[in-house]
C-alpha cells in the first residue's frame, strides 16, 4: 500500500478513488472473516449468534475492524505521539501500529481456523467455537481501537 502524506483534499481524483476502493475491499474482507466465524459457531449449535441479525452484526463488526484498523493515518514527524517509549521499544505510534497488527492477525487466524473447519467438515465443539469467536472478536476490537486512537491523534495534531 502506498502511504500518502498529502491531505485528502490535495489528492487527485484517481488517488482518492483508489483509496476508497481499497478501504471498501478491506471492509469486505473483515466482513467475510466475521461471516466465516459465524458459520463455524453456527455449526456448533451455539444459539449466541444463531439468527440472521447476529451473523450480520458479526459481519459489520468485522468490516469496521478491517476498515478502521488496517489503514492507520500517519502523524507529522514532530507530533508528541512520536516521542520514544521507555527502554527504546519504539514510539507510541509504533504501539498503535502493533495493536492494529495484532488485531488483524488474531481476526485472520480465527477466520482461517473457522474456514478450515468448515471445509474439512469437522464437527465444531461448542467450547472451541466459542474460543474462536472470542479470539475473532478480540482481534476486531483491537483493530477498531487502534484505528480510533490513530484517527483521534491525527485529528488532534491537525488542530494544533
Amino acid at each position: 500500500m502506498v502511504r500518502r502524506q498529502a491531505p485528502w483534499d490535495a489528492r487527485s481524483t484517481i488517488s482518492r478513488s483508489a483509496h476508497v476502493l481499497e478501504r471498501i475491499g478491506l471492509a469486505l474482507t473483515g466482513g467475510s472473516c466475521g461471516l466465516f466465524v459465524a458459520a463455524h459457531v453456527g455449526r456448533a449449535d451455539i444459539d449466541l449468534i444463531g439468527s440472521t441479525a447476529g451473523v450480520f452484526a458479526m459481519m459489520l463488526y468485522g468490516a469496521a475492524g478491517f476498515y478502521l484498523g488496517i489503514d492507520l493515518p500517519h502523524l507529522p514527524p514532530d507530533h508528541k505521539m512520536h516521542l520514544p517509549l521507555r527502554h527504546g521499544l519504539g514510539t507510541r505510534a509504533d504501539a498503535v501500529e502493533l495493536l492494529s497488527a495484532a488485531g488483524t492477525f488474531l481476526a485472520a487466524v480465527a477466520a482461517v481456523i473457522a474456514v478450515s473447519s468448515i471445509i474439512l467438515d469437522d464437527i465444531a465443539r461448542p467450547a472451541s467455537a466459542l474460543l474462536i469467536s472470542l479470539a475473532w472478536a478480540l482481534g476486531a476490537t483491537l483493530q477498531i481501537a487502534a484505528g480510533l486512537i490513530a484517527r483521534w491523534k491525527a485529528e488532534a495534531s491537525e488542530q494544533l
